[in-house]
């Protein structure tokens, strides 16, 4: 009886003019993105691999006899894009190009929209847009009708009359129109997925291919729990065109409003300062550091050197930086050199943990208040398995305060503004950056186990709900 009815949903579905549109999106909207998408990723390695030739060549040596600015960048940390970004361009487009290494801190590169931010002003079009905006309101397209529509075509009370059980009768519902959205849907996707692996892209590779199949099996998920919001609505609404009103107002709060109201509440909460104003309070304060230096350096008693003048008389002229001037110089700065180096790490340190800790306890009211709808649940995981998401911009800084703490051991702590330039110092060489180490899969899903639950949790709540309504409905 249960397939009778779910083959009898299916050619329902079928003969109407929504089955008819989820066609063309899938065989538009698909592959297309996916194509376009690998061909912007060729082009972003491109660039990449080019910026590194450029700094390969570019960086050498750094010589403490006239040392960089202390605003001078001495070595860079690129980012490398991601094939996955194919799927789900996340923060890819957004973080800075690179993280480049001063003495004063990090500085960051200008990101991937400074090329192009005139076609990101309608938004960027990818799988996870695809499937999170387009996908959503099409499954409640699906479903607004199909209780609401039976019961107000007379239909249900005949069908129910025929001893036919009220579960069975609703999980005809939920699979037939289910079964018949997503066969299309995986059918483009596989077509896409086929068209972008002939154009190279490394499908086969170990980490990610488990990826693309979690990912797919995410965006399931989701359609499923859009497929338990239209049904509870139908349930609950006894007009069509009621239902179909609340459905579509439903995914306008759900998609587009809810998920950004939530960071806008979060920066009303807890206000941040900005990169540029950390970067602005480490640069005056190395500023008044090398002005206090420079005058314990002119407090310093120079040896100087007696000559006779014209007129006979003899007289001391100071000819500093030169003998043995230059040591007692270096001996006397050293240590205090050493000291205020010190200090200003220390102060850089504070600034960069109370930033870190403003900017975290934003991200988290605005991820928490976000996740009150399926959407942003969606987004965070899909980017998350894509190496395109918050995980991704984290090992990404974290790699550059690792590298600029190497920096300061080998290369700036050996650098002196205040020693004379003829006291010898070896040439210091720059080390590589070490490369950006990629995330397991199983560190992905720790990272993500709260929206995997969340998604969860939605589908069998609101499918719970939808099944105990229409139990207690008067037919």
């Amino acid at each position: 009886m249960l397939m009778t009815l779910i083959q009898k949903e299916m050619m329902h579905h079928i003969l109407s003019a929504r089955f008819v549109a989820l066609l063309l999106m899938c065989l538009l909207l698909v592959p297309l993105t996916l194509h376009i998408n690998y061909s912007n990723y060729r082009q972003n390695l491109v660039d990449y691999q080019e910026a590194i030739k450029r700094a390969n060549i570019e960086e050498a040596e750094v010589d403490p006899k006239s040392p960089p600015e202390p605003e001078e960048e001495v070595s860079k940390v690129f980012l490398k894009p991601t094939p996955l970004s194919v799927f789900a361009n996340g923060l890819e487009n957004v973080l800075p190009s690179y993280l480049g290494m001063t003495r004063n801190g990090i500085t960051q590169g200008p990101d991937a929209l400074i090329a192009s931010p005139l076609s990101y002003l309608l938004g960027h079009l990818d799988f996870l847009f695809v499937v999170g905006t387009v996908f959503s309101l099409l499954a409640l397209l699906f479903t607004f009708d199909a209780v609401a529509g039976e019961r107000e075509a007379g239909t249900l009370r005949i069908t129910l009359a025929n001893a036919l059980p009220r579960d069975v009768f609703l999980w005809s519902k939920l699979i037939g129109g289910y079964l018949l959205f997503v066969v299309p849907f995986l059918m483009s996707f596989i077509f896409g997925l086929l068209l972008i692996v002939w154009q190279g892209f490394p499908l086969g590779e170990s980490d990610i291919f488990p990826r693309v199949l979690s990912l797919i099996l995410v965006a399931l998920l989701y359609i499923a729990v859009f497929f338990a919001i239209g049904t509870v609505i139908s349930i609950y609404l006894d007009s069509a065109k009621t239902a179909l009103i609340i459905a579509f107002t439903v995914w306008v709060f759900a998609v587009l409003i809810t998920p950004r109201v939530g960071f806008l509440a979060a920066k009303l909460i807890a206000p941040t300062r900005t990169p540029q104003s950390v970067y602005m309070e480490k640069a005056a304060m190395q500023e008044d550091f090398n002005a206090v230096l420079k005058k314990e350096r002119d407090k310093i008693q120079l040896k100087g050197e007696e000559v006779t003048d014209e007129m006979g008389r003899r007289m001391t002229i100071v000819i500093p930086g030169m003998g043995e001037n230059a040591k007692k110089i270096a001996e006397h700065m050293g240590p205090i050199e050493e000291e205020y180096r010190l200090k200003f790490q220390n102060y850089s340190d504070k600034l960069d943990r109370d930033y870190k800790r403003e900017t975290e306890r934003q991200e988290q009211i605005g991820e928490t208040l976000s996740r009150m709808t399926p959407t942003s649940s969606l987004i965070y995981l899909a980017t998350n398995l894509t190496q395109t998401g918050k995980g991704k911009r984290s090992d990404y800084l974290q790699a550059g305060d690792r590298y600029w703490n190497r920096l300061d051991t080998d290369v700036f702590s050996k650098i002196s503004d205040h020693i004379p330039s003829d006291h010898y110092k070896p040439p210091v060489k720059v080390p590589q950056p070490a490369m950006l180490e990629a995330t397991t899969l199983e560190r992905t899903f720790r990272r993500s186990v709260v929206d995997v639950l969340l998604l969860c949790c939605f589908a069998v709540v609101l499918t719970t709900l939808a099944f105990l309504r229409f139990f207690r409905t008067d037919i």
